[in-house]
């Protein structure tokens, strides 16, 4: 597992309390929302703002990738390393 990858699992379970759920019960590919992890729209809401904070991230709302950059650890992954990416 990538160290990126383990940062944001460990980042979804701390900012959504998720209480008996370790790093690697959740899967890279699964979904996050819907039948894998189970988050709803607040979960993402309080992700959206841990990534800000944790990566400073500029998330907007409106952008139409946003869905499907949520819909996993690894998708999450991409935006984070494309937003370093930007910022280098």
């Amino acid at each position: 597992m990538s160290d990126l990858k383990l940062e944001i699992k460990r980042l979804i379970i701390e900012a959504l309390a998720l209480e008996d759920i370790r790093p690697e019960d959740i899967a890279d590919d699964a979904p996050l929302f819907g039948e894998g992890l189970g988050l709803d729209s607040i979960d993402a809401l309080e992700l959206g703002i841990a990534l800000r904070k944790r990566y400073q991230l500029k998330l907007e709302a409106n952008d139409a990738g946003m869905k499907e950059y949520f819909r996993s650890v690894s998708s999450l992954c991409l935006l984070v390393e494309r937003s370093r990416g930007s910022a280098a």
